[in-house]
């Protein structure tokens, strides 16, 4: 028999293929919570280095979770989100720790993308299961959902603390399998960074990777079931409101 191709598919003709599922899984930032929005609200004092502040801050923040768990040297993602914040001002000349404090601050109420809810709301109504699956600690991840008033949306808030390694190792995906009871073909995983989205297929969900900005496909293992740009897109995929 031929070796399955791990080739990404586009949304037509997923329906089928979509069949089965029982819960949809979120990654939480990037996907549900927009990170950008942090310096976007309170770094004016960054001036015309704001954006690449904000790129550096999230490009470390993940080069940092994935370091720590090759060298077996966890921390939770709280300590990771500032350390790399650190490293983002200092690469840009800025010494402000009272800045550095500020968006360490914004970062618990990151704004929530526009079609977050709804798009929770017509699952959760169709009567599958809604899950966060996130690097993101237990503390940071119940401040962000309850600022975007989407807590009686979710059944589970699912932090990698619980593991103990971060994204993409296998252990987590297999976290949200045990915690919430269903088969891992029965999941369908969303995640706006293909890296994650990757992990997650290669594991053995059925994916569909969020990419909003028209990026690059990267070359690991996993084939998506459907690329889509927004979160509201899923539901007729799945059957609901088609």
């Amino acid at each position: 028999m031929e070796a399955k191709k791990e080739t990404s598919t586009m949304a037509s003709g997923c329906l089928s293929e979509f069949e089965s599922v029982k819960a949809c899984v979120f990654d939480a930032y990037g996907t549900l919570f927009d990170v950008h929005s942090a310096v976007r609200r309170g770094g004016e004092s960054l001036g015309d280095k704001a954006a690449a502040v904000s790129e550096l801050w999230r490009q470390k923040q993940l080069e940092y979770t994935w370091l720590r768990s090759l060298m077996d040297a966890h921390a939770d993602f709280w300590q990771v989100t500032s350390d790399g914040l650190d490293f983002a001002l200092a690469a840009s000349g800025v010494s402000d720790p009272a800045l550095h404090d500020k968006l360490m601050g914004l970062y618990l109420s990151l704004e929530a993308y526009d079609e977050v809810a709804a798009t929770l709301a017509a699952l959760r109504e169709a009567g599958l299961v809604t899950a966060i699956l996130s690097n993101g600690s237990p503390r940071m991840l119940k401040a962000a959902v309850q600022s975007a008033g989407i807590g009686d949306l979710l059944d589970a808030n699912l932090s990698v603390e619980d593991v103990g390694i971060y994204k993409p190792d296998a252990r987590v995906y297999q976290f949200a399998v045990d915690r919430l009871a269903v088969r891992k073909e029965d999941i369908c995983f969303l995640s706006s960074n293909c890296w994650d989205a990757k992990g997650a297929s290669h594991f053995g969900f059925k994916v569909a990777w969020i990419n909003r900005f028209k990026r690059e496909e990267d070359r690991m293992p996993g084939a998506f079931v459907t690329t889509i740009q927004r979160l509201d897109q899923l539901p007729p995929l799945l059957g609901i409101g088609a």
